[in-house]
């Protein structure tokens, strides 16, 4: 499995290439989408992405941890953590691709 990883640079340079936008303009749109995502996460909404998944931020609990080094048992406080949940459409392209690549090696 290649450790590939897409930037914000490339995503603006699909959107030019896909809509023919300027590149200013695809990379403005880009960081638009992207702010209203975060904004609406931070005010605790769900992002659902059509034929691609959701993000929300779900409320962890406080429990008890234990560092591995020493075996000392620390609190970990409450926190909330973004989850994303891919659409079956999402899942389905991932793992035909997968099968794809195992039949080919």
């Amino acid at each position: 499995m290649g450790s590939q990883t897409i930037t914000r640079s490339q995503l603006s340079e699909a959107v030019y290439q896909e809509v023919g936008l300027s590149r200013n303009e695809s990379a403005d749109l880009l960081e638009s989408v992207l702010d209203e995502m975060s904004q609406a996460l931070a005010r605790g909404e769900t992002v659902k992405i059509s034929s691609f998944g959701s993000f929300s931020v779900r409320e962890k609990g406080q429990r008890i941890g234990r560092n591995p080094k020493t075996g000392e048992e620390v609190p970990i406080m409450p926190r909330k953590v973004l989850v994303f949940r891919p659409s079956q459409l999402l899942k389905s392209r991932i793992n035909k691709a997968a099968t794809s690549r195992a039949g080919s090696a």
